[in-house]
C-alpha cells in the first residue's frame, strides 16, 4: 500500500510541476485581448486558464493527501519515543576516581597546557 502511495505521490508531483510550467502568467491575458491568437486555442481564450487552474488545484490537493498518507506510514514504522528515553546513561568503569592533590574534583586545571 505504501508503495502505491509513493508512486501516486511522484506522478502527482511531476504533473503539478508540468501544469504550473504550462500555465500563462497574469501578463499573458493582455496579449489575448489584442488578438494574440490564444482565442483560437482548444479551450478558447479563458477556457484553458480555468481548466489548467482547476486541474492544478485538484492535483495539489491530491499531493497534500498523499503527503499526509506517507507521513502516516512513516509514523507507523517508527514509533516516537521521548528524547530522555533515547539518551544513554554515562558508562562507568567501576574504578573509583582518585583526586589529584591541590585540585578540586571539578577543576579543569590539568587540561590547561603550561
Amino acid at each position: 500500500m505504501e508503495t502505491l502511495v509513493w508512486v501516486v505521490h511522484i506522478i502527482v508531483a511531476i504533473s503539478v510541476i508540468g501544469l504550473v510550467l504550462i500555465q500563462h502568467g497574469k501578463g499573458a491575458d493582455m496579449g489575448a485581448a489584442f488578438g494574440s491568437g490564444s482565442s483560437g486555442s482548444l479551450f478558447g481564450a479563458t477556457g484553458s486558464a480555468n481548466f489548467l487552474s482547476r486541474t492544478t488545484a485538484i492535483l495539489a490537493s491530491l499531493f497534500f493527501l498523499t503527503s499526509l498518507g506517507l507521513a502516516y506510514f512513516g509514523l507507523q514504522q517508527h514509533k516516537p519515543t521521548s528524547v530522555l528515553d533515547r539518551t544513554a546513561a554515562p558508562a562507568t568503569t567501576g574504578q573509583p576516581v582518585v583526586p589529584v592533590p591541590g585540585q578540586s574534583p571539578g577543576s579543569k586545571a590539568a587540561d590547561i597546557p603550561k
